[in-house]
């Protein structure tokens, strides 16, 4: 038998009304989820591009590109299995070296390989060393998000205190029972709103509420009512939180993002003056070797020369013997400054973000860079107005203080002035659409007032205010003191490293013609008194090319620790006027 109950039906105007709600508000959700970073990426490229060019022409503006959200893998949040590799002892195998086999050859295979023997070999120079590092070394791009992330700090405070539109659509059915039948009500509400946070304290928001509800049991149109009304509310405070306080975050995030150029910059140099030093030490590990292979030969031929004189029976077996055993002492050290290199050398492709199997060698330099003429006040001087990490310490001082002035903001009573006006349509149409009746506007005004009768933690908040405030001061003061000493430290390390490089020198020429005048002397001379020879001018070349590594990081330290030194946008070493690379 047919059901003779009424039929629920939604009328179609709500219907439609409802689905292009629903519609809009899908819509803004998928293009703010999905269209977004393209625009957040070029705002903040904008903003760093700002803030670095305030630094100077030299600064560096982070050119990359974020790969989009889903470029990211997604894993399973619920996978609680994290496999491990652990085989047990039984599956695992050792092979054993024979102890007789040939490590010398091995030795010089890996040392080949290293250099790319046979094969193509990268040749790295110091200035594609810089480059290179400015842009695929992993503690650059650290540094460089670090700096990226402040500028979106700054970007959210920025939008916080920007006109924020908002959108809340719900939907709802209430149901009242009499006599087991039921009277379905569907309703909708659609809230449309726009906030405003004051930069000196406060906000107002301004909605549009949509609002219609239909008797689910008749489609007849009494049954359906629809209205909306806007509003308008503020709250402004005049004493607790008014003024510079109530922006206090975004003052401070644009300061932090100044810092942070500065301290990116700073790192800049920093690098360039690390990865120069890494440099030398290879050039110095290369003249080093060079040094002992001239020794083993030079000793290689005295060995051969002994033992003929001792076959002729001129010298003693214990001759040759020590001869012999500084041949393979010499051989021992040369195969460890070998190792020493080929890890150095790979330690800095990892630096430098390269591949650790890709062959490369370093070059010598194409340029030097002059001994500075100064003296410890004009150092002194310049550090203590150049040095941008100094500044930020200065600088961080203000907000210390301002720390201060915000927490006694907060013993202030509250005083706040609120309001509202709101606008309906005619409450007896059944459709108001957005017809509104003036008429029936309603107001509000009101003085909100809190007496200080309990600001124990906020008195406390000022006494951690004004201790942190005091830290600070000593901080600064110790931070300046250590600049001043490493600036005069600094000119005097350039001295000292020009002196006794000098020295190195004229210890190597010195103990150069002590060989060759014994060596011009073979017959009256004991084999000891040759090997001494031979060791005191390896040690002579060592400590000259020692003392040469020396006086390039002393300069370049020099330069960084007066806050002089300059890196282009590139990452290359940018010269002062005076200065002549290329020499």
């Amino acid at each position: 038998m047919p059901s003779t109950a009424p039929r629920h039906r939604i009328a179609p105007t709500t219907a439609r009304r409802a689905a292009a709600i629903t519609l809009l508000t899908l819509s803004t959700l998928a293009a703010g989820c999905v269209g977004g970073l393209d625009a957040i990426d070029a705002q903040t490229r904008r903003l760093l591009r700002q803030t670095s060019e305030g630094l100077g022409p030299s600064t560096r503006v982070p050119p990359r590109e974020h790969p989009p959200a889903g470029d990211y893998e997604r894993p399973d949040q619920a996978d609680t299995s994290v496999l491990t590799d652990n085989p047990a002892t039984d599956e695992l195998e050792w092979l054993t070296a024979p102890e007789d086999r040939d490590v010398a050859t091995r030795l010089t295979t890996y040392a080949e390989e290293a250099a790319g023997v046979g094969g193509e070999v990268r040749v790295i120079s110091l200035e594609e060393a810089f480059r290179l590092s400015q842009i695929s070394a992993r503690e650059f791009l650290t540094a460089e998000e670090s700096y990226i992330l402040s500028a979106i700090s700054v970007l959210i405070q920025r939008h916080l205190f920007s006109p924020r539109l908002f959108n809340d659509t719900s939907f709802f059915i209430d149901g009242d029972g009499e006599n087991g039948r039921f009277d379905n009500v569907l309703s909708v509400v659609n809230d449309l709103r726009v906030t405003q946070r004051l930069p000196y304290g406060g906000d107002v928001e301004a909605r549009w509420i949509w609002q219609a509800t239909q008797n689910l049991r008749s489609s007849v149109s009494e049954r359906y009512r629809q209205s909306s009304s806007i509003a308008l509310d503020a709250s402004i405070p005049l004493m607790r939180g008014a003024g510079n306080v109530a922006r206090e975050s975004l003052i401070q995030a644009e300061r932090n993002l100044i810092y942070a150029a500065r301290t990116f910059e700073r790192f800049r140099r920093s690098l360039l003056v690390s990865i120069a030093n890494d440099y030398f030490r290879l050039l110095e590990r290369k003249a080093v070797i060079r040094n002992q292979i001239r020794q083993v030969e030079s000793l290689e031929t005295l060995e051969e020369a002994t033992a003929a004189r001792v076959e002729a029976g001129r010298l003693s077996e214990f001759q040759r013997n020590i001869v012999a055993n500084q041949v393979l002492a010499g051989k021992s050290t040369l195969a460890s400054l070998r190792e020493s290199y080929i890890l150095d050398l790979d330690r800095f492709k990892l630096r430098l973000g390269l591949d650790p199997t890709l062959p490369i060698d370093v070059t010598e330099l194409t340029f030097s860079v002059p001994e500075p003429e100064t003296n410890l006040v004009e150092a002194t001087d310049q550090a203590l107005s150049f040095r941008l990490d100094l500044q930020n310490a200065r600088d961080q001082l203000s907000d210390a203080r301002r720390d201060v002035t915000n927490a006694r903001n907060d013993l202030l009573p509250d005083f706040d002035i609120t309001g509202g006006v709101s606008v309906p349509t005619d409450p007896n149409d059944t459709q108001g659409g957005v017809l509104f009746d003036f008429d029936d506007t309603s107001y509000r005004a009101g003085v909100n007032i809190g007496l200080p009768l309990d600001r124990q933690i906020e008195r406390l908040n000022v006494r951690q205010a004004t201790i942190r405030l005091e830290r600070a001061l000593r901080e600064f003061d110790r931070f300046r003191d250590d600049v001043v000493i490493d600036a005069r430290s600094a000119v005097r390390s350039v001295d000292l490293a020009r002196f006794s490089l000098n020295l190195a020198e004229r210890q190597v020429e010195i103990n150069r013609r002590r060989l060759e005048e014994q060596q011009l002397k073979e017959d009256t001379v004991d084999q000891q008194t040759l090997v001494d020879s031979e060791n005191a001018l390896l040690s002579a070349q060592n400590n000259r090319d020692a003392a040469r590594t020396d006086l390039r990081n002393a300069v370049l330290d020099y330069l960084l620790t007066t806050g002089q030194l300059r890196v282009g946008p590139d990452g290359e070493f940018d010269a002062l006027p005076g200065m002549t690379p290329g020499g």
